[in-house]
């Protein structure tokens, strides 16, 4: 019997990190993965949304993951979402079954507790997760040619990628109008600026919106990417449905002088705003659900068709873990 304990920021950052290095640390050195994880865990979100948890082996990490908490809602009711990310075991430590004993652990500790549902984004594949009972969401990529894409003058505002509190409102407004959500608090914002700070060695972060009177109206958060001929979406938002018509005008100042527009398939209630667009299955960040308790079971069955079989992702990629 192995026990799934939860571990320390110190006790992670050496027994785990350096072996994790070369999977997520991109273009950061070892010392600077290690910063980045210590300021995340010690932020405000990470001290109330994250743990990072082990299951040991004679005194060895065998298998370790994160655990991060979120709301979902749907309709007008509120789920409680535990994410599952950073699965890991050590090479030589593989295919005796670890991870599947953590997670299993894991899920039932919080089936126990009354958590709603479990979710994640997979990086490896489905199979393995859909063994443990996740179901796979629709998740794809998209591409449009920057110069396919409709102009019009707009008194542009560039925003301060590091202060995302600036866009929640119109954030807050346009999700209001999808039937399920994550729901993205204080603490949720403060994790999309540690998120930007991530991504910030994966392209140059950029914001534009435009305003309405005193109003953020509409907005754009993304990544300029030379290396892609690119800019990559992470989100976008309008704060009615007479402003969406400037979500694709800021996507074109956006990419400037690049010549895609790329990113995850936007959810519903923002999809439509893009009109056609190239559209692939994504290998990577495949979002995955598993219902806990028999509220979520039931709210799963009455939505599953309409999520399974829409023309919009469920989540935003700014909801990767």
């Amino acid at each position: 019997m192995f026990a799934l304990t939860t571990i320390d920021t110190e006790t992670y950052i050496r027994d785990v990190l350096p072996l994790t290095a070369s999977l997520w640390a991109g273009s950061l050195s070892r010392e600077d993965y290690a910063t980045d994880y210590r300021a995340t865990a010690s932020s405000a979100w990470g001290q109330r949304r994250l743990r990072t948890l082990a299951m040991r082996v004679d005194g060895r990490v065998a298998a370790s993951c994160k655990r991060y908490a979120r709301t979902l809602r749907c309709g007008t009711r509120r789920f409680s979402a535990v994410g599952i990310g950073a699965v890991f075991t050590p090479s030589d430590l593989r295919r005796r079954g670890y991870a599947t004993a953590m997670l299993g652990a894991l899920l039932d500790a919080e089936r126990a507790a009354g958590t709603d549902l479990a979710y994640l984004f997979s990086d490896i594949g489905a199979a393995f997760y859909a063994s443990l009972g996740f179901i796979a969401l629709p998740s794809r990529q998209m591409t449009l040619r920057a110069d396919a894409l409709a102009q019009e003058r707009l008194p542009l505002l560039v925003l301060d990628p590091y202060n995302p509190a600036a866009l929640r409102r119109t954030f807050d407004v346009h999700e209001a109008r999808r039937q399920y959500a994550f729901v993205r608090t204080t603490l949720d914002w403060e994790f999309q600026r540690l998120h930007t700070a991530r991504r910030a060695g994966r392209g140059q972060p950029l914001v534009l919106g435009v305003r309405r009177g005193r109003t953020l109206a509409a907005y754009v958060s993304g990544r300029r990417v030379p290396a892609a001929d690119a800019f990559v979406v992470d989100e976008f938002a309008c704060a009615g449905e007479d402003d969406a018509h400037a979500i694709v005008p800021l996507l074109r100042a956006a990419a400037g002088d690049l010549r895609k527009v790329q990113g995850w398939l936007p959810p519903a209630g923002a999809r439509h705003a893009l009109g056609r667009a190239a559209v692939r299955k994504r290998s990577e960040g495949i979002a995955m659900i598993l219902p806990l308790s028999a509220a979520a079971r039931a709210a799963w069955a009455r939505s599953a068709e309409a999520v399974l079989h829409a023309d919009a992702d469920p989540v935003w990629s700014t909801d990767h873990i």
